[in-house]
């Protein structure tokens, strides 16, 4: 299960060590204007504020965030330095594509829209709801141009149109099962290393209660999203939703071995191992559990350890977490999905009555000191420069920009891994995390899931959400008894028969011509 170079996204690999500033001055932002974070100075000319002709006022609908955008410093310090007043709305926490498929449904006035799932930016696109940028890009956005590569829009273009600004993501591990450290050296248990260990050291804590919860203790704690466990799929051979098998592409509906992954789950659920509410559970349901204390195991975005570990050592001081080793299968099989190509992709509906100023707007963020100063904010107050690395000075960095990457639309791609190492280091415990999925995990073990690269699948953009959620909902009803595993074939067939067969021939013709093809 190896993997392909990991092309730009390698710079990751540098966070740990010296990391060359080239293109990007070691300069902070400016320092003579009032900009939302204190500092005072003049708004640089090619972002300035000053206009003859008065601004709209915007409207956003942005990805989830526990604090509330419009009071954030990143949003003072854009308006002060673009001038243009934008109120911002969040999708939820929990089913976020099942709101924004009501609300592009309904055609809400909102003027820029954040999309994370690209087959959903797809279906957007092909249905005529978004509005064709490149005419606007070429007139309003000659720092868009310059930040953003023709390779990145080409990839993203829909019938040869721009239809959303893309944020290119660097490649990572993101997510895995995070476990009490303290519960494995209280049982003098050995990091799992299988899936079968991993089951008996579930049961070690049901037995010998670790935690002390008695009766309302929970091994291994999960919300209804059970499809796809990082790290154990992977020992099962499906790291991602499609994966390369025997020269084409194999959904996991239809690999014989995710029967053996259903099964796997269905003996956990029925010795009580795993949490039995899990149908019911929404992802913070399951992070309050795994924090008060009472769950050994949680599924977990590196991401989340900081705001994780405030609140369990709020109650259990002496708490300790790390990621699960990879789990190694039969045959060898293991692996975590990467992601590849872009993590978001920021779309103008066509029910926007202002697309001119949003693409005048985004130009004015992807202006470069704009840009440096919402991701990193401030030189000598959020963060230093120290041998080519950018590294925060805390707490103020998490004060002014904690949340500050979540406002930017699009990156100037060539600074970005570059600025983005003072981001990672702004909690060491979130470092930590972030080092175990990736610096400190083999490359062998992270597997790209390479339909990323893939553009223009529209069946596949019109039908995956709804399989995927088939197959999802299939995989809880079987864990919990509702359906016999037996009949797998006809859930397979009615998989097939609702679109599964047709998306699967439209991603195999285009793994057919992918140059990486296994």
């Amino acid at each position: 299960m190896k993997r392909r170079g990991l092309g730009q996204g390698a710079a990751l690999v540098l966070l740990a060590g010296s990391v060359l500033v080239g293109g990007c001055s070691s300069s902070g932002g400016t320092k003579d204007t009032k900009d939302g974070q204190g500092s005072s100075s003049k708004a640089p000319a090619a972002s300035s504020a000053a206009s003859a002709a008065p601004k709209p006022a915007l409207k956003a609908l942005k990805s989830y965030m526990p604090e509330d955008p419009n009071n954030y410093p990143s949003a003072k310090v854009l308006e002060a330095r673009t001038g243009y007043k934008v109120q911002y709305d969040l999708l939820p926490q929990n089913n976020p594509l099942d709101k924004l498929n009501l609300i592009m449904a309904s055609g809400a006035d909102y003027d820029l829209a954040t999309v994370t799932d690209k087959n959903t930016f797809n279906k957007y696109a092909l249905s005529g709801a978004l509005t064709d940028l490149e005419p606007l890009i070429e007139k309003y956005g000659p720092n868009i141009k310059a930040g953003i590569s023709s390779d990145s829009f080409n990839a993203t273009r829909v019938d040869g149109k721009i239809y959303a600004i893309p944020t290119k993501a660097l490649v990572q591990v993101g997510n895995g099962l995070l476990i009490r450290q303290d519960w494995l050296d209280k049982l003098s248990l050995k990091m799992p290393t299988t899936p079968d260990e991993f089951a008996a050291m579930l049961q070690a804590f049901k037995d010998k209660d670790p935690g002390g919860s008695g009766k309302n203790g929970i091994p291994f704690t999960l919300s209804s999203a059970v499809s796809t466990i990082p790290n154990l799929i992977g020992a099962f051979g499906m790291p991602n939703t499609n994966n390369p098998t025997n020269g084409k592409m194999l959904n996991i509906a239809e690999d014989p071995a995710y029967q053996d992954y259903l099964k796997f789950l269905i003996g956990l659920y029925q010795k009580g191992l795993i949490d039995n509410e899990f149908a019911s559970n929404k992802v913070e349901t399951t992070r309050e559990k795994f924090t008060s204390g009472r769950a050994g195991v949680l599924a977990a975005n590196w991401a989340d350890i900081p705001t994780v570990m405030d609140a369990l050592q709020k109650v259990k001081p002496d708490a300790k977490v790390v990621f699960v080793s990879p789990l190694t299968g039969k045959d060898g099989k293991a692996g975590y999905g990467e992601p590849v190509g872009y993590s978001s992709y920021s779309i103008v509906p066509k029910s926007s009555k202002h697309p001119e100023d949003v693409v005048k707007w985004i130009n004015a963020i992807l202006e470069p000191e704009t840009y440096k100063r919402v991701m990193v904010g401030e030189e000598g107050v959020d963060y230093t420069v120290q041998n080519g690395n950018y590294v925060p000075i805390l707490p103020k960095f998490n004060d002014d920009v904690n949340y500050g990457g979540t406002f930017l639309v699009g990156h100037i791609e060539k600074n970005f891994p570059i600025l983005w190492q003072a981001r990672v280091q702004k909690d060491p415990r979130l470092f930590e995390g972030f080092k175990q999925l990736n610096n400190n995990l083999a490359d062998k073990y992270k597997v790209e899931d390479v339909i990323g690269y893939a553009s223009d699948l529209k069946l596949t953009a019109q039908n995956s959400q709804k399989l995927n959620q088939l197959v999802n909902d299939y995989a809880v009803k079987v864990i919990m008894g509702a359906e016999d595993i037996a009949k797998y074939p006809d859930f397979l067939s009615k998989w097939k028969a609702e679109g599964g067969e047709a998306m699967m021939k439209e991603i195999n013709d285009w793994y057919a011509t992918y140059p990486g093809k296994k």
